[in-house]
Order: C-alpha cells, then structure tokens, then sequence
C-alpha cells in the first residue's frame, strides 16, 4: 500500500514536470532586456525565447514575431529547441509506461515484466528531466555570462527570462519523481508467510476410542429350557 502511493506521487510530480516543461517551451520570456544603466526607464522591452522574439510597449501593446530563420539562429537556440522538444517526448513515453508500470493497474499484474516497465519509465522520467536542465541550465550561464561582460553594452544586455526558472522547477520535478518510480520499483515484495510450530511439550489430546461391545459368555442351554418345563421333545 505505501509502495503505490509512493508511485503515485512520483508520477504525479512527473506529471507536473512535464506540464512545466512544455509551459518553458512555449513562453518566449527566455531572455528579457535588463533595465541597467540607460535602459533604467525606457518605453520598450524585449523579450525572446526559443520560438519568437516579443516587444512589449508601455502602452500595453505586446507585439511578438516568430524567428523566420531556422539555419539564422545561434548555435544555442537551435541545441536549446531541439533538447526541450526531446524532453517533452521523452516525457510523453514515460507517462505512457509508467502507467504500465505502475502497481494500481492491472497490466501484466502478477508478471515479472510490469517490474521491468515500471523501471523503464522511471529511467525515461530521469532522462526527461535533465534533458530538460541542460539546456536551461545552458542558457542561464550565457545570460550570466553576458551581463558581467564589460566590453558588451547595456543595450545588448539581456537577464533571466520567467521561463527559465519555470524550466529549472520542472526539470527538477521531473528528475525527483523519477527517483521516486525508480526507487519503487527496485524495491523487493518480499512476502513473510507465517510459521508456527508446536512446542514438543504440547500434550497431546486423549484419543477416544469407541467402547467395545462385550458380549455375554453364557450361552442358553437346552438344559436350563427343560428345568423350565419344556423338552426338546416338545418343539419337535
């Protein structure tokens, strides 16, 4: 009973990685403008991510276009794209045989193979999810990197966008509920059957044996018929 609500969680944190996941995929609020030196009060502010570049006015225009270049695009933007889509498969096929897996179905219930598939989600929710960091993780250090640069100007400086903390989270959720799958599925079902023994003082109960019929010794004679008035002579 706790190991299936262990995979429960597990899968439910998962679950919760995965949806972060395409929501960070989706968001263009990868690198936003920092408001450094001269750009400290400005009317305008650029946003991109990994599909589209936004422009945000202080009138409250939000106006975004997508990146019409595929071949264009920087070396890190194109890696980026194509391990966050690699995650979101990843995520989808995990989901699918974690399910499989999982001991609240009833798929291969009593067979050695739902171990194997509950493991195999498990280890494909881990790749899922680093999947998922190394290229935030990637992107966060070009940001850092970028701003502490003193030879770039403020215009061209950029700072952490929403979408990749929302990354950092859902990788992370990602891996954590992994382990747990994986941590549930290694364990051993190891079923104790109870033995009692009986202890070589035991008395034994009396064994009750039907009493036997005993049966009269004194057969009736003819003699005593005739001490009684009656002959033999008289029945023949």
């Amino acid at each position: 009973m706790v190991s299936m609500a262990l995979q429960l969680l597990g899968f439910f944190i998962s679950l919760v990685g995965f949806i972060g996941t395409i929501i960070a995929t989706v968001l263009p609020h990868w690198w936003r403008t920092a408001h450094v030196g001269t750009n400290i009060i400005t009317a305008v502010a650029y946003m991109r991510g990994l599909w589209m570049e936004c422009v945000w006015h202080t009138t409250g225009i939000y106006q975004c276009q997508v990146h019409r270049s595929q071949l264009a695009l920087p070396r890190d933007l194109q890696i980026g794209r194509g391990m966050m889509v690699t995650s979101c498969v990843l995520s989808i096929l995990a989901c699918f045989v974690s399910v499989f897996g999982m001991n609240c179905t009833q798929c291969a219930k009593g067979s050695s193979a739902k171990k194997m598939i509950a493991i195999l989600g498990a280890v494909v929710f881990l790749f899922a999810g680093l999947t998922c960091l190394i290229p935030v993780a990637w992107s966060t250090h070009n940001v850092i990197q970028d701003f502490y640069n003193p030879a770039l100007p403020y215009g061209m400086k950029f700072e952490i966008g929403q979408a990749l903390y929302v990354g950092f989270i859902s990788g992370c959720l990602t891996v954590i509920g992994g382990m747990i799958l994986l941590f549930t599925a290694c364990q051993k079902n190891i079923h104790q059957v109870p033995y009692s023994h009986s202890p070589h003082n035991m008395r034994r109960m009396p064994v009750t044996r039907p009493t036997p019929v005993h049966k009269s010794s004194h057969t009736p004679a003819w003699s005593s018929a005739s001490h009684r008035g009656y002959r033999i002579n008289d029945f023949v």
